[in-house]
């Protein structure tokens, strides 16, 4: 059993790291093994990086032998147990099980198990239609980053390569091991910035700029729609932009720009507790019984839920829940839902900070 050390000197992190964790208490984490199955497969290296001295440090468990993985795991675990958080790529699914699974049949403590995590495949899986990827795997998002490896093979075809290297020795063989997952290792650092994606959809937004913007469709119709600008902390490596209910977004770097239809039309308020009011066919409209008693019987009638309401013709701006408050609708059972824009709300940009956080995640994860 051997360690390959290397020293990747001055790298700079484009994205900031030190929001999920100390720097110094984070260990990158990837194995490479002889085949999927724990039962039946071999784990002949694990790669780690750490920062240390102002630089991240690259280590390399490497068994020469299959009957080295017991000792390749003490040494690992010794080093391991040094740091409380841990990152990876897929690992909840595969690297994290395969080491239980070998802890337990060598009866070696598993200190993994005590660390905090982060698995930046399973942060990102959830946005991989808004950023059009084929896939989640490591190779897919280096390229939709536009980073390039040296490395040309896969985890699996390298184990051919590794029994080839057991037998051989030879060291063209094992570089290209190591390689491989020195690449890997490294593409986790180089792929953080995909983070900003997850950031962007989990984070608050700043309006910085709310105005309306006036123009007619195709069809020569007088249209309306209010556009937001926004600010967020963590900058996007690739632009993006996505549409949906009318609304539409653009973010690259730390802004973006929300555009969201503006309604001018009649809607209604239902009152909630309609017990309490009568409706007034004549007038189309409900009135509290305090009031109501002083209309004639005959023109008032006791409210159900579906008329009890007010109408007012406004502008208004859309919602799919009722946060922003009071809110109209269409008709009683609608799923749509609506708060009227008044000069007051225009100013109100902690308002429309949240507003732009509702609507973004809507359209983007709309069925």
């Amino acid at each position: 059993m051997k360690i390959e050390e290397q020293i990747i000197s001055n790298y700079q992190l484009q994205y900031p790291l030190e929001s999920i964790a100390s720097l110094s208490d984070i260990l990158f984490l990837d194995i490479e093994t002889t085949g999927f199955l724990a039962a039946s497969s071999t784990i002949y290296m694990i790669g780690t990086l750490t920062y240390e001295d102002n630089n991240w440090h690259l280590r390399q468990f490497f068994a020469n032998q299959e009957e080295e993985e017991k000792q390749l795991l003490e040494a690992f675990f010794e080093f391991a147990s040094g740091y409380s958080f841990i990152i990876h790529y897929n690992g909840n699914t595969f690297d994290l099980p395969f080491i239980s699974n070998k802890s337990k049949k060598y009866e070696l403590e598993n200190v993994l198990e005590k660390m905090s995590g982060l698995d930046i495949f399973r942060r990102i899986t959830p946005y991989k239609n808004l950023l059009k990827l084929q896939d989640c795997k490591l190779k897919s998002v280096e390229e939709f980053l536009g980073i390039h490896r040296e490395d040309e093979y896969s985890g699996g075809e390298l184990i051919k390569v590794y029994k080839e290297y057991t037998s051989s020795h030879d060291y063209d063989l094992l570089q290209k091991l190591l390689l491989h997952n020195s690449d890997d290792m490294k593409g986790m650092l180089d792929i953080l910035p995909i983070l900003s994606y997850f950031d962007l959809f989990n984070s608050s937004f700043r309006a910085t700029k709310v105005s309306a913007n006036y123009y007619n469709d195709i069809n020569g119709i007088p249209k309306s729609e209010l556009l937001i600008g926004l600010n967020f902390d963590n900058p996007l490596p690739v632009p993006i932009s996505f549409m949906g209910c009318g609304c539409y977004f653009k973010a690259e770097g730390n802004s973006a720009t929300l555009l969201v239809p503006i309604f001018e039309e009649e809607l209604k308020y239902f009152y909630a507790n309609y017990k309490e009011y009568y409706y007034l066919p004549l007038e189309d409209t409900a009135l509290h019984s305090s009031i109501a008693t002083y209309v004639d019987k005959e023109f008032r009638q006791k409210a159900k839920p579906e008329n009890c309401y007010t109408r007012k013709y406004s502008k208004y701006l859309p919602q799919w829940d009722t946060s922003i408050s009071p809110f109209f609708k269409r008709e009683y059972h609608s799923k749509d839902f609506f708060f009227e824009l008044t000069d007051e709300i225009k100013l109100d940009r902690e308002l429309f900070s949240n507003y732009s956080k509702h609507v973004i995640n809507h359209i983007a994860f709309q069925k």
